[in-house]
């Protein structure tokens, strides 16, 4: 990624400076090294001990990199041990990750061996947790299925969907911003199938699933249909 350097939390931030593309390469070597010392690091990019030291110890603040002793080479071990420097787990998130093709892989293996139907249950037993988690977060919602509707809205939000909810003349409306696995459920909307079921379930009605980022669409929108409104009866008068 051109001119991007990795923050605190796995966070990409964009950084013009020539600082900010060393601190890529120095992130680069310590990811294929696993450690490397700050010579080791001064030798392999041209650069000073200081000025290595400046931009790891700017890693060390945002807690990029972590500090661990390797032992010192030669007979009987003299000397002080070096100082070797690796990344943290949090730096690590900052590079690209392939999770999406190991699911999608792992999913086609499930609909090989065991069928569209393995795929439903697999797909309703991942959400199972986040049922039970934003069921609890909507304890004291009431009944009314808008009022659900948007403590459902918040209950995802927490968990990254990015979800408001609003009403509508027909009723209400969730959207979600937001698919953690669009790319996965773009090949098995059993997923979506199944995401889908838990939102009826939480908001206590049958819904509607309209629109979703799986299938190309900007947002995932459930429709959440308003009470049904009594019939009035009519007597007609003959004679």
């Amino acid at each position: 990624m051109k001119n991007a350097v990795l923050s605190r939390g796995g966070a990409v931030a964009n950084a013009s400076a020539p600082d900010g593309r060393t601190r890529d390469r120095v992130a680069q070597l310590l990811l294929e090294r696993g450690a490397a010392t700050a010579a080791e690091l001064g030798a392999d990019l041209g650069l000073s001990p200081a000025a290595i030291r400046k931009h790891l110890d700017a890693m060390l603040a945002e807690h990029l990199v972590e500090v661990r002793e390797r032992p010192p080479r030669g007979p009987r071990g003299r000397g002080r041990p070096a100082k070797a420097f690796v990344l943290t787990a949090e730096a690590r998130e900052g590079f690209p990750h392939f999770y999406d093709g190991i699911a999608t892989a792992a999913l086609r293996w499930i609909a090989e061996h065991g069928g569209p139907e393995a795929v439903s249950a697999f797909a309703a037993a991942q959400l199972a947790a986040l049922e039970e988690r934003c069921r609890s977060a909507m304890r004291s919602a009431g009944d009314d299925p808008i009022a659900r509707a948007e403590a459902l809205a918040e209950a995802l939000t927490a968990e990254g969907y990015a979800a408001n909810a609003t009403a509508i003349a027909s009723g209400g409306q969730l959207c979600q911003h937001h698919c953690p696995v669009a790319h996965v459920a773009a090949e098995f909307p059993q997923l979506c199938d199944a995401e889908t079921a838990v939102i009826s379930r939480l908001i206590g009605t049958h819904v509607q699933r309209l629109a979703t980022i799986a299938h190309g669409d900007g947002v995932c929108t459930t429709h959440i249909p308003g009470p049904a409104r009594e019939k009035t009866a009519i007597t007609v008068r003959t004679g």
